[in-house]
């Protein structure tokens, strides 16, 4: 079986070991002569699924237990609707910290539905290093501060936990949840997409603290309201079954490594062996400030736009996939996430200085 070394920032590479055992129980899932996608999500073995996901999911972030962890459909950019629709509920204002392309979007989706300030930025910066924001920046009306942890595209990552005081923070983990040990206490609100670090793209997994529930208007379409995901255990209407199965084996398969604390250690290993050559080279350059360099997402240049072309097309044949830019950035892109095991960045590292040491 050939199995490339697959750089995408998403869809991502999923960890060989839960493809296989999806593959093993995709026909007769628990000798019940059908697949896992074809269980009602009413049935007692999909149910046991779900409870299972979120026991697992509780337990590798220590999710505190006045937080609902909810199952939802969307993606992240749905989210960007529903955070202020639920959550603008007592002032209609928010403030917003912008630092890249999904933030940008976030923002423009909030204001439909309030008063979106945006209290820091590095825009300014062309987005190369996450700002400073402290408390002193927020309004103390604010309904909530909403943060991108780690920006996918530009390659940056809070290292700090904004304090906004008594104000909810909200975040979008999209491109780094489960990636490293964090303090779910200090979120009023978690969101992120699938399809990074916890399974194939659909599923949209939501840690809201339970007194943010039900703040949503009258008018809030029912889908749109978390009081109906929560009330119904995230089973208001058919949810992504088979997602919520392969995130099963994804917890399950990072709680075998040793949870959070040995992948974080994992994950800081690889980006260190990366990013240590890219400082070193006379060819590649990170765009990125060493202080807001992202674990996850590592974003450099070659001196030339032909030149990072040609270093595409070769890395390709190397079995290195997908590591072209963004096309609004360009230049090359390596998503380290978690399922991407060292020996591929290793692998990467070696053909970067090969492609080096013949264009010296």
């Amino acid at each position: 079986m050939k199995r490339i070394y697959n750089f995408s920032a998403g869809p991502s590479i999923l960890p060989l070991p839960v493809l296989e055992k999806a593959q093993k129980e995709l026909v007769n899932y628990a000798d019940s002569g059908m697949s896992v996608m074809e269980l009602s999500h009413r049935s007692e073995l999909f149910t046991e699924i779900i409870m299972e996901a979120e026991q697992l999911l509780r337990e590798l972030m220590d999710i505190p237990g006045d937080y609902k962890v909810l199952f939802v459909q969307g993606g992240a950019s749905q989210q960007f609707a529903m955070v202020p629709m639920n959550l603008l509920g007592k002032s209609g204002k928010a403030d917003y910290v912008n630092t890249g392309s999904w933030s940008k979007k976030a923002i423009k989706e909030a204001k439909k539905y309030g008063d979106i300030r945006v209290v820091a930025s590095s825009e300014d910066a062309n987005f190369t290093n996450i700002p400073v924001v402290d408390s002193g920046m927020t309004d103390p009306e604010a309904d909530y501060v909403h943060i991108t942890t780690n920006n996918t595209i530009e390659g940056t990552a809070f290292t700090e936990v904004p304090d906004t005081g008594t104000i909810p923070l909200v975040a979008d983990m999209s491109s780094n949840i489960l990636s490293e040990e964090i303090d779910v206490s200090k979120y009023g609100l978690i969101y992120a997409g699938a399809q990074k670090n916890i399974g194939p793209a659909g599923l949209t997994v939501v840690v809201i603290r339970e007194d943010l529930i039900g703040k949503a208007s009258e008018n809030c379409p029912a889908m749109l309201d978390y009081k109906t995901h929560s009330d119904s255990g995230s089973l208001y209407n058919t949810p992504p079954t088979f997602g919520i199965y392969m995130a099963k084996l994804v917890f399950e398969w990072i709680k075998e490594l040793g949870g959070l604390k040995e992948m974080e250690r994992i994950n800081r290993e690889k980006a260190q062996l990366l990013y240590d050559f890219i400082d070193e080279s006379e060819l590649f350059t990170s765009p990125v400030d060493k202080d807001s360099r992202s674990i996850m997402n590592i974003p450099f240049v070659s001196p030339s736009a032909e030149l990072d072309a040609d270093f595409i097309k070769k890395a390709k044949a190397e079995g290195l996939e997908t590591l072209k830019g963004h096309r609004s950035v360009g230049g090359m892109r390596a998503s380290l996430y978690n399922a991407m095991p060292i020996e591929g960045v290793r692998s990467l590292v070696t053909f970067m200085k090969e492609f080096e040491n013949n264009h010296e």
